[in-house]
């Protein structure tokens, strides 16, 4: 059976069942969001007003045995950034949609009463029925209840009270295997979400499956795929510490942010390390490695329990962990793993709201370094929506507009991660040219700056960034739209097997005969899309920039610059 577009109009409360056009069958994940948005959302609309469409979309191997393949991905017009927006989560429900047999699940229009809905997703189409028992609750409580109601295969797609406030950094939570929260965090999209009145999603694909035209090839494929995976070094380190294996070597670089991004080392960074991490995880019982979706074969995810043994966290990153940790000056593992608990229940970015805490810290809301009044503004203001928690809720911009404060590390309103632009001038083009704001996802050239992957780019020269982000970026794009986990870029980069076996397993899975070009196209015209959706909706070349600060403060303790023209970053369009 091909897949189909599943429609679910909020304003009539219809559902329809469509077959896929064209120009959209051959995209999946971010390419099939961002081409539905652009497509069907006026440019110039109110990101959480009735114009805007949130559409859900499986990638192209979702659903597949294939290695490593079961990123959701979701889309719309962010109300952070007033940008085309995708963001992306691990969990069950995109191979779970893919059985359904929905290529994309699409929800318009809003409801014209003030009753909280949610959607049923099956191979039959989308059941609207009124919510009420989980409306109010943090994510955690309404997955309790949800876990009583619903069968233990269904995936869940849920938003927090932040959602429901439509607070412009909420995010969308997915339930995972072991039915722990994985986040789609960055842009806002639970605003939308909670625009639409729509508290959760649950799919269940009953006996669904995704057929595939060659077996025998996909299972020769995916051995090789899922090998040179395995294979790599850096997977073997991310299995081993997590993401946040990252805290030690970006502080050597001197590229960590620090005290609302004033300097590039921490000296608490041994005390959050993931050497530190990994070892408080084996103490008390906790799990080093876990896998966020199944068929993953990196498991850079984890299990992490608090002092009592107790389970806290899981998936506890290292955008998170610096967020939290360096850039607001806390070293204590076990407030950071509290405060992302708080922010899972709550359903807000841990990047955006963490940032915006670092931003309100230099306004003197609270010190810098106070990890306990850090959880008491999550408790006491954001979850309650105060009007400081809706200021920090609204995302670091907010919070620099609120207070007056200059140092607001930005790019098109949404806050930078991990990596300081100065010191690692690879992510300062790819934060600049990024149609989605400040995103490390978008073209992740710490590969190739700081771990050798891919070759080996000094980070501190300006010479080759541009196109080096350029090409990451295009990798990327293509690469969220087959549902594969970007970690899969490390091997693609370095192990002459990988991509071959990628295009393998599309080949097989679809009986047709892709070249490595076709997929580097596929990732350009997606940035292209999105691009033109940007300018339509009026940005330009100017919001291609970093804030000031950087170009005027030198970061310690290699007092560099962000020393890039406005002529010079946009060459980055000239493909």
């Amino acid at each position: 059976m091909a897949a189909k577009i599943f429609r679910v109009n909020m304003s009539d409360l219809s559902t329809s069942i469509e077959e896929v056009p064209a120009a959209w069958a051959g995209h999946g994940g971010r390419g099939l969001t961002s081409t539905i948005v652009a497509a069907e959302v006026p440019p110039t609309c109110h990101p959480l007003g009735v114009n805007n469409k949130l559409v859900f979309a499986s990638g192209l191997l979702s659903g597949t045995p294939a290695a490593n393949s079961g990123r959701l991905s979701c889309g719309a017009k962010s109300p952070l950034t007033g940008t085309i927006k995708e963001s992306n989560s691990g969990g069950s429900s995109a191979q779970l949609l893919a059985k359904c047999g929905c290529k994309a699940l699409i929800i318009e229009g809003q409801p014209k009463d003030d009753a909280w809905y949610s959607l049923a997703v099956t191979p039959e189409g989308v059941t609207i029925t009124k919510e009420a028992e989980v409306v109010g609750m943090g994510n955690f409580a309404a997955l309790e209840i949800l876990d009583q109601r619903l069968s233990a295969k269904q995936g869940i797609i849920i938003i927090g009270t932040a959602g429901e406030m439509k607070m412009r950094s909420a995010n969308i939570s997915v339930k995972d295997p072991d039915g722990n929260l994985r986040s789609g965090g960055r842009g806002g999209l639970g605003a939308v979400m909670g625009s639409k009145r729509v508290k959760f999603i649950s799919i269940d694909p009953k006996d669904g499956k995704v057929e595939i035209a060659d077996m025998d090839k996909f299972r020769v494929a995916n051995k090789a795929f899922a090998k040179s995976l395995i294979d790599h070094p850096v997977s073997q380190a991310l299995g081993t510490y997590g993401t946040n294996v990252l805290v030690n070597i970006i502080n050597e670089s001197g590229g960590l942010p620090t005290r609302n991004f004033t300097k590039g080392q921490f000296d608490g960074h041994e005390q959050i390390s993931g050497e530190t991490m990994h070892d408080l995880i084996q103490e008390r019982g906790g799990k080093v490695k876990h896998n966020c979706h199944a068929g993953c074969v990196i498991q850079c995810s984890q299990i992490y329990n608090d002092v009592k043994n107790k389970y806290k966290t899981s998936g506890f990153e290292y955008e998170s962990i610096w967020a939290l940790g360096a850039d607001c000056e806390i070293d204590n593992l076990d407030q950071i793993a509290e405060a992302d608990h708080l922010l899972d229940d709550i359903g807000i970015d841990s990047i955006e709201t963490a940032v915006a805490i670092g931003v309100a810290m230099e306004a003197g809301v609270l010190e810098f370094g106070d990890g306990e009044g850090l959880l008491r503004i999550l408790t006491e203001e954001v979850a309650k929506g105060t009007g400081l928690g809706r200021i920090i809720g609204g995302g670091a911009g907010d919070v620099g507009r609120a207070y007056g404060v200059t140092r607001v590390p930005v790019v098109k309103n949404q806050a930078i991660p991990a990596y300081d632009p100065r010191a690692i001038k690879g992510m300062g083009i790819t934060y600049a040219t990024s149609t989605q704001g400040a995103d490390h996802t978008m073209g992740y050239t710490i590969a190739t700056n700081i771990l050798g992957v891919g070759g080996s780019l000094d980070p501190l020269s300006k010479e080759g960034q541009v196109e080096l982000s350029r090409n990451l970026q295009i990798a990327t794009a293509a690469i969220d739209s087959t549902g594969m986990c970007l970690f899969i870029a490390f091997a693609a980069l370095d192990d002459a097997t990988c991509l071959p076996a990628l295009i393998d397993l599309l080949n097989a899975c679809y009986g047709i005969e892709l070249t490595g070009d076709d997929v580097t196209n596929l990732g350009k015209s997606i940035l292209k899309t999105e691009h033109a959706f940007n300018l339509a909706a009026g940005f330009t070349n100017q919001d291609d920039r970093l804030p000031d600060f950087f170009s005027v403060e030198p970061l310690p303790p290699h007092n560099v610059v962000w020393d890039f023209s406005g002529e010079e970053i946009d060459t980055f369009w000239n493909f």
